[in-house]
């Protein structure tokens, strides 16, 4: 589960001029992903999702910024070892549950969902993967429910099964099934705007290689 997932960089083009608002947010998104993309250190993604989260609390009415705030600050989790996976993953739910008060029943958000509470489980899998596993499980099935044809949620849901021993039902196999379907859907995938999530792509052709 210590897979990094790399965003892939989105450009704003600069459709609105005649709106100033929406250009100085989209503006401001396209800073955020630039730094997101850039982070080389689990300090730099703190500045990201620090970053994320000035502009939702600047907007007040969009749920992007809070998604990606609550994904810059998953992924320190993941780049800073000795990290309490517990403390940022809390802190990960916090930013979207805000999210989810301006966008329900999201795909997206129900993908973060799984991916935190698989943060949460690695502390101690033994003791935790009846809670945090069955939160998982039930995070990524809401998302396959909400937006059938996203990718991401086969994707991590492929991750998950790929990290669990075949005697508790996973494996190479079932992961297999699941990234191959994943890739068909990122064949035809089309972010709603540029600032959407894209993430995954290369993450799931290099989980299919371990597969086979």
């Amino acid at each position: 589960m210590k897979q990094l997932l790399v965003i892939v960089s989105m450009f704003f083009c600069g459709m609105l001029a005649a709106q100033p608002s929406a250009s100085k947010y989209e503006g401001a998104m396209a800073k955020g992903l630039e730094q997101l993309k850039a982070a080389k250190s689990p300090e730099d993604m703190n500045t990201a999702a620090a970053f994320f989260e000035r502009v939702a609390d600047a907007e007040k009415d969009k749920w992007l910024p809070y998604y990606y705030a609550a994904y810059a600050n998953y992924l320190t989790g993941w780049m800073n070892p000795k990290a309490d996976k517990d403390k940022v993953a809390e802190k990960s739910k916090d930013l979207i549950a805000k999210a989810e008060t301006l966008e329900q029943n999201n795909s997206e958000l129900f993908c973060l969902r799984q991916m935190v509470a698989i943060q949460q489980m690695t502390v101690d899998p033994m003791s935790r993967w009846q809670t945090y596993g069955v939160e998982a499980n039930n995070a990524v099935a809401k998302a396959k429910s909400a937006d059938p044809n996203n990718p991401r949620a086969y994707f991590i849901d492929a991750q998950y099964w790929r990290n669990v021993p075949e005697a508790f039902g996973g494996g190479k196999e079932v992961s297999k099934k699941l990234v191959e379907k994943a890739l068909e859907l990122y064949k035809t995938f089309k972010p709603a705007s540029p600032l959407h999530p894209v993430w995954g792509k290369e993450e799931a052709e290099q989980l299919l290689a371990t597969c086979r």
